[in-house]
């Protein structure tokens, strides 16, 4: 007997109608090249600030100056003994502002994380399939991508970039005003419950999949 495995059945061709809306999805292939030139931005950035950090820390006062200026960190005023201020401590590389440049790196890492996250999981799922399977650099996450599973890795991945965003505010807590920093935090809060109930709906409409069937 011919054991010879039968050629898949061809998929249906469509009707030019339903084809055509069917192929609009291309229409967003341009968002994500330009998601792509977004991330060499970030790239860039990223090289400029470690530059900055790394000449600071070899004592150029114009890339330290260039650095504080970025991150817009204030140093402490100078107060006379009548504790009417007089200037401003001149800027220098402190264990603050070292910490607030490397956040500032950390930052760009995790935007350009969700970067990739919308580009390729986004390509993948409305998009084209890339066909990585069996790929030895194929991303765990992207084996069972679903615009369910993007919409809550992306949340979390905002509540991440909140995080390093709220801890720059209280690192530097003594130079901002109260109100700035409660409303960061109410913002923040507000990204951790979006995400808790993106989640939690996420997992009722899985669990209700099993009665469906």
């Amino acid at each position: 007997m011919d054991h010879t495995p039968s050629p898949p059945p061809r998929p249906p061709k469509l009707r030019p109608l339903p084809n055509f809306i069917f192929m609009s999805r291309w229409l967003q292939l341009p968002l994500y090249l330009g998601l792509i030139l977004a991330q060499c931005v970030y790239v860039f950035h990223f090289w400029v600030e470690l530059v900055h950090l790394i000449e600071a820390a070899f004592g150029s006062q114009a890339a330290l100056h260039s650095l504080v200026t970025g991150m817009g960190y204030q140093f402490p005023d100078i107060k006379d003994a009548a504790g009417v201020v007089i200037g401003q401590q001149a800027p220098k590389l402190t264990e603050t502002v070292i910490m607030l440049a490397v956040l500032a790196l950390i930052d760009v890492v995790m935007i350009s994380n969700l970067l990739i996250m919308v580009i390729v999981g986004g390509y993948e799922t409305f998009v084209s399939r890339m066909n990585l399977e069996g790929h030895r650099d194929e991303p765990e996450w992207l084996s069972h991508v679903n615009a369910s599973v993007l919409k809550v890795k992306l949340g979390t991945a905002i509540i991440g970039i909140s995080s390093i965003h709220l801890l720059k505010s209280f690192i530097s807590a003594a130079s901002m005003k109260p109100e700035v920093l409660m409303w960061q935090t109410i913002i923040h809060l507000a990204f951790l419950l979006s995400a808790i109930a993106i989640a939690y709906t996420d997992k009722l409409l899985n669990a209700s999949h099993p009665a469906d069937h």
